[in-house]
C-alpha cells in the first residue's frame, strides 16, 4: 500500500502561488489555472503528497473558471470542512494526508452525475497522464480514466 506524506522537501519546491493556495487557503484567479482546459486522460493528485484525488473522466466544463470534477477518485483522500470565510458558508475540500487546501465542493454539479461540483485550484494539483500512471504507481486507477 502506497503511503502519502507531507514533507519539508515538497513544501520547499512549491512556487509562491502553490504555497499560497495549498498552505494558506488561497484561491487562484478564475480562468488562470494550468489544468482548467486540460483534456488529456489521466488523474490529478495532491501536489505535495501525491494522493490520488480526481480522474479526468470525472472532469467537466462548469464555466466557473476553475477545474471542476463530479466526484473524487478516492474519497478517503479528501476531507470536507465547513468554511465560513468571505461572508458565505461553503464546504472546503482538503487532501487527507497533506492537509492541502484544494478548493470547495458545491451542490450545483451535473444532476446525472450526483449533483456535486468539486471546484479545485490547479495550483494544488499535479496531473499524471494515463501513459505514466503505471510507472508512477497509479496503475490501480487506470480503469477510471477514459479513452480519448
Amino acid at each position: 500500500m502506497k503511503t502519502y506524506e507531507k514533507s519539508q522537501e515538497a513544501l520547499a519546491n512549491l512556487t509562491p502561488e502553490q504555497f499560497r493556495v495549498t498552505q494558506q487557503n488561497g484561491t487562484e484567479r478564475p480562468g488562470t489555472g494550468e489544468y482548467l482546459n486540460n483534456k488529456e486522460p489521466g488523474i490529478y493528485v495532491d501536489l505535495i503528497t501525491g494522493e490520488p484525488l480526481f480522474a479526468s473522466s470525472d472532469k467537466y466544463e462548469s464555466g466557473c473558471g476553475w477545474p471542476s470534477f463530479t466526484k473524487p477518485i478516492e474519497p478517503a483522500h479528501m476531507n470536507e470542512l465547513r468554511d465560513e470565510t468571505h461572508g458565505m458558508v461553503r464546504v472546503e475540500v482538503r487532501s487527507t494526508h497533506g492537509n492541502s487546501h484544494l478548493g470547495h465542493v458545491f451542490t450545483d454539479g451535473p444532476p446525472d452525475h450526483g449533483g456535486l461540483r468539486y471546484c479545485i485550484n490547479s495550483a494544488s494539483l499535479r496531473f499524471v497522464h494515463r501513459d505514466a500512471m503505471e510507472d508512477e504507481g497509479y496503475g490501480d486507477y487506470i480503469d477510471q480514466v477514459e479513452d480519448i
